[in-house]
């Protein structure tokens, strides 16, 4: 899987994208599903996934065997029967494809089909504006297009405008009152609740692809947490500040990427980068304890400190809002 673009559109792809645009695939998802029951011949995955053209089937076979999702296994007498079986990597990747199914379930037009048109839209649109910082500058506040083309340099203005449309058309930001000239547009809940599958993505490409993808960097780590925090609702009881951060590598150091999170009386009352200050309670760890803390709602690989009642309440609301089970998404505001 290279690591260079994103939906060949010659992007530089961040950390999880790839991984979400490969389960875009028609084929992909039901392949991995199929095999969840146990070893396949080509035929009858052929059968199970909708009787796909053979070479279009061939190539997703190819694809998933290159990236050791599954693997091909010759059975009974010689020559043998070719049969194919899901690797622990590729259990991990349906993972994957099943939160990313969840996500397009709750888009808000209804839902999506996973492998269909307007599910690989829906991808595609997230994949790069997550690959080319656009959520990142759209997570901190309501922006112009205008105002995107003076913060995003490595982009032109109709590219931007393409990628904003994209994103407008499948849901993922929406256009809002300004004061000022020009249309700000701001994030909805539903592209909030986007870090799940980029999540639980970046885990599976740090756990079974190091070397071939892109790790995560300080600006994802920014982003996830202030598309995420807004989404969260700590008992009413809870005040005070709380520092978010995961140690993300540098070269031969770390550097911090997280935000700070005002907390009065149960209300988000802020969400910022900048660690100014000194906290009433923090979380520190990094970027692989976070996604487990997210995910799996296992924080023992963080450090708490100060307040821990408030991190605690943080990090078990990160992993609700995104991963709990039942979760009533109608009390979640755009």
């Amino acid at each position: 899987m290279a690591a260079s673009t994103v939906n060949g559109s010659g992007n530089g792809a961040r950390s999880g994208a790839q991984t979400l645009v490969l389960l875009s695939a028609p084929l992909n998802a039901p392949i991995l599903r199929a095999l969840q029951a146990g070893p396949r011949k080509q035929v009858e995955l052929r059968r199970e996934a909708g009787a796909p053209a053979q070479t279009t089937l061939r190539a997703q076979l190819k694809k998933l065997v290159g990236i050791e999702a599954i693997a091909k296994q010759r059975r009974d007498r010689f020559p043998g029967v070719l049969e194919y079986e899901l690797t622990d990597s590729g259990r991990d990747l349906l993972f994957v494809a099943d939160t990313l199914e969840r996500w397009l379930g709750r888009a808000p037009e209804g839902p999506l089909t996973l492998g269909g048109n307007p599910a690989k839209a829906a991808i595609k649109a997230l994949a790069e504006g997550w690959s080319t910082t656009m959520l990142r500058a759209l997570s901190a506040q309501p922006l112009s297009l205008t105002e995107l083309d003076r913060l995003i340099g490595a982009l032109s203005y109709p590219s931007l405008e393409r990628r904003l449309a994209a994103m407008r058309l499948a849901g993922q930001v929406r256009a809002s009152q300004g004061s000022g000239r020009g249309t700000p547009y701001t994030v909805t809940a539903w592209l909030r609740q986007s870090v799940a599958p980029l999540a639980a993505a970046i885990r599976w490409e740090r756990r079974h692809m190091p070397q071939t993808t892109v790790p995560i960097g300080q600006l994802d780590a920014e982003t996830a947490f202030l598309l995420t925090v807004p989404l969260l609702r700590p008992p009413t009881e809870l005040s005070g500040s709380c520092r978010l951060a995961a140690e993300i590598a540098n070269g031969a150091g770390r550097r911090l990427g997280g935000v700070m999170v005002e907390v009065d009386d149960g209300r988000i009352a802020s969400c910022v980068t900048q660690f100014s200050g000194s906290p009433d309670a923090w979380a520190l760890g990094s970027a692989n304890a976070w996604l487990n803390a997210v995910i799996e709602h296992d924080i023992d690989r963080l450090e708490l400190g100060g307040d821990c009642r408030l991190a605690t309440a943080l990090l078990s609301d990160l992993h609700r809002a995104l991963f709990g089970a039942g979760r009533d998404q109608s009390a979640i505001r755009p």
